[in-house]
């Protein structure tokens, strides 16, 4: 997991209905989702950001409903990943099951300005502000979220295990 691009910041409880107002909902995976996201808070972002760079936000970021159409139209648009100072439990959790990489960072709000070029290595323990030289801790993925993510979510994720055997099938001992 490498990130690297400019950074796009947003304040603090930012809800599902700013990220994606609801009357989008229906919309499928793709450029019109994808040109939508953040129409609640940011009009227009989607159009003036480059594929890759990172949208940055303050505390409970994706606040509201549990919507899964939120993440789905900030990946849509181009944001390689969102980096926080804290999220809204569900949010995040839907996050990492479409595959986006979401990110807990403490102070990142105060620390990276619109703009600024960061960076996460592909540790993904610390963010890069190259732009204004600050290095600042972040909170890794847990080894089985980093799976989900780097297989493109959860779906893919069962899709690639189904027909492996986790546990052994007692019956075919007895045969």
């Amino acid at each position: 997991m490498k990130i690297e691009g400019a950074a796009w910041c947003l304040g603090s409880n930012v809800s599902t209905d700013e990220i994606l107002p609801g009357r989008y909902m229906g919309l499928e995976e793709g450029a019109e989702l994808g040109s939508h996201a953040l129409e609640g808070i940011a009009p227009g972002i989607s159009q003036r950001l480059t594929r890759g760079d990172v949208l940055v936000a303050g505390p409970n970021f994706g606040t509201g409903s549990s919507r899964e159409s939120a993440p789905r139209a900030l990946r849509a648009a181009g944001f390689s990943a969102i980096i926080a100072d804290s999220f809204a439990r569900i949010f995040y959790r839907n996050c990492i099951n479409i595959g986006l990489i979401a990110l807990w960072c403490d102070g990142v709000a105060e620390a990276v300005e619109d703009g600024d070029r960061i960076r996460v290595e592909s540790t993904g323990t610390e963010l890069i502000n190259v732009t204004a030289n600050i290095t600042l801790p972040l909170l890794p993925l847990s080894p089985f979220a980093h799976l989900i993510v780097d297989t493109g979510g959860l779906i893919p994720y069962a899709r690639s295990r189904v027909g492996q055997r986790l546990v052994p099938d007692d019956r075919e001992s007895k045969t």
